[in-house]
């Protein structure tokens, strides 16, 4: 026998369903709840309510588990690419060799950007957060791109697909050479995704680029560790937007909008503006290690624990090998960085931190990774969007082959009652 909840109001008693998912979680099926007693629940954040039904990612934070559509992330890290990854997050199993192979040629076949779109990345002054560049321009896409896609057809969802991989990750770099002062670069259909990504950004037409494998493989790790994070406030946003039958490109700009706060995305920004701080005022790490343990401080140690993990970041110990292998290729001399290792040292080998488990986030290694990399902090970003991106693609394109109806949250009206005009 299933079982259920029981609610009891003013001595009325409702009941409803718990429903179960594959990993044992359990929720309480309110769908009903206000046909039946005339209510709706307060859940501010929504921190206690399913949104929605998901076969994409499964996250425990209380025992540190990440998964993607099944396969633990230490083994996909370990084991594929990212458009390896994409192409499972967006289409629920693993590509076959000539599957991928496709996959990847397809993408290919969309990367050129219309040269219109040049007209809209000029408007912009230097001085603009890329960002709000990367909101705009994927925005504007929807008007060079403007029939919208068919969910039910699989054909078509598969064009838009490989069109939004394509294009998104050449004005993501775009934004960079904008504000830069160089001209813009085009993908190169001999080169993989990831090694795209790199000339795109740092390729400069007086030199050749040469390709540091390490670095392409830490990129491809950590692209691959920021795919998909469950219902985060930028994909709830895209599945959100998406919900009103929004296209594609609109939703996903919606979502780089939202992970743009600092309290999402510019995580990893504000890791790299707090070592810039400790190293401005003299680089004591010892005293901001205690600033961090003082209550009535109100200092804060950036990219340590996790709001949702408490225990580890599962992530976090993967890319802190990539992050090593990066900083002793490259052998980067950087007193930001040097910083960096002894606030990681001192947490890690720290009983105050150790008993609260506030071990250093993928946020904290990411950051040391692309400022090795010579990646601006405000670029940050944009870098997580570019790997985020196949996870929003999954889940708008799950949220549109569910009939998910469109989003409308209530509220509890807390304002003035009834006023006479006079």
């Amino acid at each position: 026998m299933s079982k259920t909840a029981i609610l009891e109001i003013d001595g009325k008693k409702y009941e409803f369903p718990i429903f179960k998912g594959s990993e044992n979680e359990e929720a309480i099926d309110i769908k009903k709840l206000r046909d039946l007693t005339g209510m709706v629940t307060l859940d501010p954040g929504y921190k206690n309510s399913g949104s929605c039904t998901s076969e994409i990612t499964f996250l425990d934070g209380e025992l540190g588990i990440l998964r993607y559509r099944g396969y633990a992330i230490e083994d996909l890290a370990e084991n594929a690419n990212f458009l390896e990854v994409s192409y499972l997050l967006i289409f629920g199993e693993k590509p076959t060799a000539v599957q991928l192979d496709k996959f990847e040629n397809d993408i290919r076949k969309h990367t050129l950007v219309n040269e219109e779109m040049k007209s809209i990345l000029d408007g912009f002054p230097k001085t603009a957060h890329p960002m709000g560049i990367l909101a705009a321009m994927t925005s504007a896409l929807t008007s060079f791109n403007p029939k919208s896609v068919d969910v039910e057809n699989e054909k078509d969802m598969y064009c838009a697909v490989c069109k939004t991989m394509g294009k998104f990750l050449v004005i993501a770099t775009w934004t960079f050479r904008k504000n830069m002062g160089y001209p813009m670069n085009y993908y190169d259909n001999t080169k993989g995704y990831v090694e795209n990504f790199m000339r795109l950004m740092f390729e400069i037409p007086t030199e050749p680029y040469k390709v540091n494998q390490t670095v392409i493989d830490a990129l491809d790790k950590l692209f691959i560790l920021h795919a998909d994070h469950e219902q985060n406030c930028s994909t709830s946003t895209v599945r959100m937007v998406g919900s009103s039958h929004a296209g594609l490109f609109a939703s996903i700009s919606a979502g780089v909008s939202a992970l743009w706060g600092p309290l999402h995305g510019g995580a990893n920004q504000a890791v790299l503006e707090m070592l810039e701080e400790i190293h401005n005022n003299g680089g004591d790490t010892d005293k901001y290690l205690a600033k961090a343990k003082d209550k009535a401080d109100p200092f804060r140690l950036m990219g340590f624990g996790h709001r949702v993990y408490k225990n580890f970041d599962p992530r976090a110990k993967i890319i802190k090998k990539a992050a090593n292998e990066v900083l002793a290729t490259l052998g980067v001399e950087d007193p930001i960085l040097e910083i960096a290792r002894k606030l990681e040292k001192a947490a890690l080998e720290d009983e105050y931190f150790k008993a609260r488990n506030l071990y250093p986030n993928v946020d904290f290694y990411s950051g040391i990774i692309y400022r090795a990399l010579g990646i601006p902090t405000d670029m940050f970003t944009v870098m997580f969007a570019i790997g985020r991106l196949p996870g929003w693609i999954a889940q708008w394109k799950e949220m549109r082959e569910n009939k998910e109806p469109i989003g409308r949250p209530r509220q509890i009206y807390t304002g003035s009652p009834l006023r006479e005009f006079k």
